[in-house]
Formats: C-alpha cells, structure tokens, sequence
C-alpha cells in the first residue's frame, strides 16, 4: 500500500492575514494551489489533475476554502463593530438633536464602551452638524431618515450584520433605542432611524418593534 499514492505540489499565489478557525484568533495564510500526481515509490509520474486553490494557515498548515477569508479578523471586526454603533450614535442624534446633554452623554458611553475611548460630546455635536451641513448627500423623498443617514446606516451596519449573533444586532439596535429615549419619547425621525438601523441589522419589523418597545423600560 505504501507504494503508490497520490501527491500534491503546492505553490503559493497569495498571502495575508486571516481569522483562523482552528486557531481560533488571526494568523497568517498562505492561498495556494496544488497539481496531484500519482507517484510510484515516491516519484510523481502521472498528472492526475489540480488541487485548490486552498487557504493554508501559516501556523497550524490546516487548509480551507477560500470563503474562509469572508470572515473578518478579530482586529477588523472591532473596528467594523466601532464604526457601527458610532453610526447608529449619530444618526439617533441627528434625528433627534443635540441639544439634550443627556442624551449626548448616552451616545458618548455607547461609543467609548464600542472602542472610541476618547469620544466626546463635542465631537459627537461637531459630526452631527457636519453631516447636517453635507446637503450634496442627501437623498430626496427618502423620508426623515433619508439624508446621508441612510447610507451611512446601511453602509456600516450590512457588512457587520452576518458575523453578528442575534443577541449583539439587537443589543445595537437597543442601544441606539437608549438614546433616543434620553430625553423623552421616540420622536417620529427617531423612530424612523431606529427602524432603519433594524432592516441594516437584518432584524425582522416584528423584532425591532418588541426591541424598541421593550428599551422603554427602565433599568435596574
């Protein structure tokens, strides 16, 4: 049996870094592909067609698929999961305005708790009235969301959304909920951003319903 098999030529055709699987963190990785041969005594003599491409781990050597490289890495996801929770911070804000310190001081702790550690409030105002100035990308009859927000919230939030479990899109989804409840009831723009936020996190209309009616409760 150990006379003849099948052996595989690598050549590598990439690198870069990736989320490892069976590392369970970031590493780096080789994309390679391969030509299989049938070998007699070790000594490849008959083409038997290619192999790959595959992604190899530079540190285990496991291979996998190449859609292995659809899942971001750990520092990638942080900052994916940053610039969503500090988009949907500022497009509760500007729905509803900055002129609740209150509810300012709520999107400051939702941001820095996400990684934006040295967020201000008046960073957080300065952005809001940046992108109220930003008329060039505002989209018409899109509804009270409708200015940049929208794009902005989809943009940031759909790439986010599939490495998500269900718990942390609605924990997003709440925590904009939180803010706009700082200072009062849902104003109707308010509203309207929370629920865009909601289709961005793939959450059904029933779930953002329950979500935002359930973050009018107080806490303990």
């Amino acid at each position: 049996m150990g006379v003849c098999s099948i052996r595989t030529s690598w050549n590598t055709i990439g690198d870069g870094e990736f989320f490892c699987p069976g590392c369970g963190g970031d590493r780096n990785y080789r994309r390679r592909t391969g030509r299989r041969r049938f070998a007699v005594l070790g000594v490849p003599v008959l083409p038997r067609g290619f192999a790959g491409p595959v992604v190899e781990c530079a540190a285990c050597h496991t291979h996998y698929g190449t859609d292995v490289l659809d899942h971001p890495t750990t520092s990638r996801f942080s900052a994916m999961l940053r610039d969503g929770v500090h988009t949907v911070a500022l497009a509760v804000l500007a729905a509803g305005g900055t002129a609740s310190t209150t509810a300012v001081r709520t999107a400051v702790a939702g941001v820095r708790a996400a990684g934006f550690e040295e967020c201000t409030g008046e960073q957080l105002v300065s952005l809001v009235e940046a992108l109220a100035a930003d008329t060039g990308r505002f989209i018409p009859d899109a509804g009270p969301c409708g200015a940049a927000l929208a794009i902005e919230l989809h943009e940031a939030l759909e790439p986010l959304a599939p490495h998500l479990a269900a718990s942390g899109r609605e924990s997003i989804l709440v925590q904009g909920a939180r803010i706009a409840l700082a200072d009062g009831a849902y104003t109707p723009a308010e509203r309207d951003v929370l629920t865009t936020v909601g289709n961005a996190l793939q959450l059904g209309a029933d779930d953002t319903a329950r979500l935002l009616a359930a973050a009018r409760a107080p806490l303990f």
